[in-house]
Formats: C-alpha cells, structure tokens, sequence
C-alpha cells in the first residue's frame, strides 16, 4: 500500500530498477560499445520525447540488446549504425513511437483541422 502512495509522487519503482539493470548492462559492454551506445541512449533519450516508461525501458532495452549481441559477434560499430548515427538513431526510434508525447499533439491537430473544416460530424451555423 505504501509503495503504491510512494509510486505516485515518483513514478514506478519497478521501472526505475529496470533503468537502472539496463545502464548496469551497458556499463559492462567493450568501451567502444559502451561509448556508441551510451551516446545513442543520450540522443534517443532528448530525440524521442518518450512519456511512457514501460516504452522507454523496451526501447533502452532492445538498444542495449543489440550491442550486446554485436559485441558478442564482433561485429563492427559501423556495421550496426551506418555512416549516419543520426539516421540509425531516428529509424530506431520509430519502432516505438507509440509513447512519443508528440503523438498526443498530431491527434488533437488532426481532430482540431477536421472540427474547423467541419469534418468532424457536427453541424455548423453559417
């Protein structure tokens, strides 16, 4: 009960456990792996503007996933983001738009453009 009450004044508990296993996980990939994904991370983190926590953990998650497997592997960091860091980050980031804050914002501009051109089903008075 009480971590319910304390949950709502700092956001869930498990999530914050969860971001903390991942960064632990980065911290042990090779330094290059480390320094590319951590700088992913950072940019994914101000890019993505993403509100949902649960999002955000998978999002970190499959990122940290992906160099670990790389690594693993061996395989080169410019094999996995390309010649344009910024491309790889952005295509990335599309896999979970759905806890992007800006979706909110397309809706209510899309559902505010058909209420003005009276798209929206109701009728209007000239």
């Amino acid at each position: 009960m009480a971590t319910g009450w304390i949950e709502q004044l700092t956001g869930s508990l498990e999530q914050k456990k969860q971001y903390r296993q991942n960064k632990a996980r980065v911290e042990q990939l090779p330094a290059d792996y480390r320094t590319a994904a951590t700088a992913l991370e950072r940019y994914l983190m101000y890019f993505g503007a993403i509100t949902k926590g649960e999002i955000l953990l998978r999002m970190l998650g499959d990122l940290t996933e992906l160099f670990e497997q790389s690594a693993a592997d061996g395989t080169p960091i410019r094999s996995i983001v390309g010649d344009d860091p910024v491309e790889f980050a952005e295509t990335f980031m599309r896999n979970y738009t759905v806890g992007q804050w800006i979706n909110k914002e397309r809706e209510r501009l899309v559902r505010a453009i058909d209420a003005a051109a009276g798209d929206d089903g109701k009728e209007r008075q000239p």
